[in-house]
């Protein structure tokens, strides 16, 4: 059953989505009555196991691909309105960067397909680039850029039509820890610069409490939210706050609720 209500033109609004796919013999339920409400501005998670269709909701709430059934709102739009309107930002485990362009030509590229003129695209992408503190690395190819760096274009290039929503699919995996905490404070400090609404998967659960003012934590067979936790914590918040008595509390808390979703697997 539905649990997301009306809400305000500025919030993003999921309402008893369900996605199935066909498949050989039958029907797979991907996805079943997912509903839940981000606020404007806000930035929220969907946390949970390999396999709870975490990339396939965001998937369904960019426009990639359509639901089965329920809505999705964003802002008064519908998925399609705000994506034609480049309401949106994409940031994926690989950064997919053109290796024959430089970082300040990858972070234009969007720019220059939507024809706006050179010297306008430069100026907007080495302003992005300044954001993520890549100022003097504009003519550097990705070959010659750390795996960090590269994602911190791959962030600028999301953020060059100012979107309203940042999806971010597991965007540091493959990073060792300290290079994905310091990324994940980069990303807290981008986000809060530019005010817009951030969408994360994940499967670890420190960045979750890290980066997150709301985590849903979803389990499997079929995929859904099993459990919200707004994460109460002041910001902005520094990486040595991860040692807190307050921060370790939530990490516990999600450890266990994920725990259970996976305990959910060994019961099929």
């Amino acid at each position: 059953m539905s649990t997301a209500t009306a809400a305000p033109a500025g919030d993003i609004v999921v309402d008893a989505v369900d996605k199935e796919f066909r498949v050989k013999g039958g029907v797979y339920t991907a996805l079943k009555d997912v509903a839940f409400r981000i606020p404007a501005g806000g930035f929220a998670t969907l946390l949970g196991p390999s396999g709870c269709g975490k990339s396939t909701l965001l998937r369904i709430i960019a426009d990639v691909i359509p639901a089965t059934r329920g809505t999705v709102d964003l802002f008064g739009r519908t998925p399609a309105q705000a994506r034609t309107d480049a309401q949106f930002g994409f940031v994926f485990q690989d950064p997919v960067l053109l290796p024959w362009r430089s970082a300040l030509a990858n972070v234009e590229l969007p720019l220059q397909v939507r024809g706006v003129p050179r010297s306008e695209r430069r100026e907007r992408a080495m302003a992005m680039l300044r954001l993520v503190g890549l100022e003097g690395f504009e003519g550097h190819q990705p070959a010659k850029l750390s795996g960090g760096m590269a994602r911190r274009v791959a962030i600028a290039r999301a953020l060059i039509e100012e979107p309203r929503v940042l999806f971010l699919d597991e965007p540091f995996n493959g990073l060792d820890e300290l290079r994905r905490r310091q990324m994940n404070a980069e990303v807290q400090r981008i986000w809060e610069a530019t005010g817009t609404t951030a969408i994360l998967v994940t499967h670890n659960v420190a960045e979750a409490v890290f980066l997150s003012d709301t985590v849903f934590v979803m389990g499997r067979n079929p995929g859904r939210i099993v459990a919200t936790r707004e994460i109460d914590l002041p910001r902005p918040r520094a990486l040595d706050s991860m040692l807190s008595d307050d921060f370790v509390a939530h990490e516990r808390a999600l450890t266990d609720l994920l725990s259970r979703s996976y305990e959910d697997l060994t019961d099929e």
